[in-house]
């Protein structure tokens, strides 16, 4: 599966993350870095497992905290529309 922004969400580069703008309701929404790189990961094509993995880098051990942290947020932006299924 691989996602995409929804259409009406808006991205602007802060120097700490992301800022999403949802055009539809006027809320925003702020990742820090960790987010915003897992957002890019998720968009760019990877699945929540390698963006996990991708996450974990040099701490392989961390990779089980990685899947859940993916798996939270996007599950998150899912819920609020700003992400959806394509």
């Amino acid at each position: 599966m691989t996602y995409a922004l929804d259409p009406e969400v808006t991205t602007t580069e802060v120097e700490d993350g992301v800022v999403l703008l949802d055009q539809r309701t006027g809320r925003y929404w702020q990742l820090n870095r960790s987010g915003a790189a897992t957002l890019r990961l998720l968009l760019d094509g990877d699945s929540p497992e390698r963006a996990a993995r991708a996450l974990a880098g040099r701490h392989p051990d961390a990779v089980d905290r990685a899947r859940g942290d993916v798996r939270a947020l996007l599950d998150s932006l899912l819920k609020a529309r700003l992400v959806v299924d394509s």
